[in-house]
This record gives C-alpha cells, sequence and structure tokens, in this order.
C-alpha cells in the first residue's frame, strides 16, 4: 500500500511552520501520513506515462493469433471488450499494463504464453486535475498547467469562498504519493516561487467556513431595522 506524505516544504521556506502546526492552521495528520523534511515536490521519476482512458483507440497485437489482434476502442465505463476474456477494467492503465492484464487472463485458459504488444493509436491528451473552490474545476491539458497560479488561472481562478492559503497539490512518485500545502497569494505576492506542476497532478483549493458564515449573515444584515456590528471570532 503507498505511503502518504505530508509535505509542507513551502511553508517550511517561508518560515510558516510553527504556525501551521500550531492553533493558527490545523494539519491533519491521519495514520499512513508523515510530515517530510523537503522543500519542494519531487519530480516525476520518468516524466508524463500516457495512461488510457475511456474512448482511446488500442492496437492489440497477440502473436500467432490474427483472430485476436486488432484495434480496441475503451468503453465509456473505462473497459475493453476482449475476445474469449470479456471486459477488462483498463482507465488509468499505461499500454503495458493493458498487454499484461490481457495476457493474464489468456493464459492457460486459452493461450500458452501469450505475447501481446499494446499500441496506443489515439489517447487523451495529459491533463491536470483542478478541483475544490476556483470557478471552472475539471480536468485541463497539462500544456496550459505548467505551474500552479498557471493551473488556478486555467481553471477560471479562485471562487468566492477559496480559501487562499490552503491549495493542495497531490502527486504520486513511484509508490509514494506527496501533498504540498501552498498559499496563492504568497505566490503572486513573490514571497516564493511559482511551484511546477506536471500532468496527473491533482490540485484542491480549500474551502473558507469563515467566508461562508459571513456571506450568510450579511444577506440577513438588510431584514435588521438597526445596524448591526459583527464578530468573527473563529477567522477564515
Amino acid at each position: 500500500m503507498s505511503i502518504f506524505r505530508y509535505f509542507l516544504g513551502c511553508f517550511l521556506a517561508a518560515g510558516l511552520l510553527a504556525g501551521c502546526a500550531g492553533g493558527n492552521r490545523p494539519v491533519g495528520l491521519s495514520p499512513g501520513i508523515e510530515l517530510t523534511e523537503l522543500d519542494s515536490l519531487p519530480v516525476p521519476e520518468s516524466g508524463y506515462v500516457t495512461r488510457v482512458q475511456p474512448g482511446d483507440l488500442l492496437e492489440i497485437t497477440v502473436l500467432n493469433s490474427e483472430e485476436l489482434s486488432g484495434t480496441y476502442v475503451v468503453d465509456d465505463d473505462g473497459t475493453l471488450d476482449f475476445p474469449l476474456i470479456g471486459r477488462v477494467p483498463v482507465a488509468g492503465d499505461s499500454a503495458t499494463t493493458v498487454g499484461k492484464k490481457v495476457a493474464s487472463q489468456l493464459e492457460g485458459r486459452f493461450l500458452l504464453n501469450p505475447n501481446i504488444s499494446v499500441i496506443p493509436s489515439e489517447l487523451s491528451q495529459p491533463t491536470v486535475s483542478v478541483g475544490g473552490e476556483v470557478e471552472k474545476p475539471g480536468s485541463y491539458p497539462a500544456r496550459l498547467s505548467r505551474t500552479l497560479l498557471r493551473a488556478v488561472n486555467t481553471a477560471g481562478g479562485l471562487s468566492e469562498f477559496a480559501k487562499s492559503d490552503d491549495v493542495l497539490v497531490l502527486r504520486s512518485v513511484g509508490d509514494v504519493t506527496y501533498i504540498g500545502v501552498y498559499n496563492i497569494e504568497a505566490i503572486q505576492r513573490g514571497n516564493y516561487p511559482d511551484p511546477q506542476i506536471y500532468a496527473d497532478d491533482i490540485i484542491t483549493v480549500g474551502d473558507s467556513p469563515g467566508r461562508r458564515r459571513l456571506q450568510t449573515i450579511l444577506q440577513l444584515v438588510p431584514l435588521l431595522s438597526t445596524s448591526a456590528i459583527l464578530v468573527d471570532r473563529i477567522g477564515n
């Protein structure tokens, strides 16, 4: 099972770790998550690995079996309908993994030592996922999201209730998933560099309960017959 490591290098660089670990900004460390001493997210070991997605076309060749060889379409549910063995889940797999899955189900039942090659003829473009409190959550081409600021701007920018100092970047390197915590406003001010973003990264912008609470209260203010002074003791 992958080990999840909680990465706070950006705050270490800004000298804010004490504030984060204290009462100002709680850091959740559930079992299996540990704090690292890294000052930046690791770079993916081999760059972007092409992953199969629904709608992709795969050229599958089974050595010495023309009947099984051909071009196959990945269905909308992320499965591949292959002769003899039926539906095989392939969404998110590399081409090599798809070949191994098909071979493992053919071996022994229909073929001895099947030799299978999978060549993507059409694949979805590499993407970055941006979610949470942005105007247009979704998956965007990685080429448009080379840094964190660019990725957030591509998703329409921060929403009204975004918590600018609670922006997470999840990145898998090998069998480890790292989580980087960033402050968008600090990056915009040049307090620390805009971090590099890679294909398959997942970006999540946190929610500010304080702003939502204040918005709800302000909606009630016009109903009051006298002036009102609001005190938010919880903060953002």
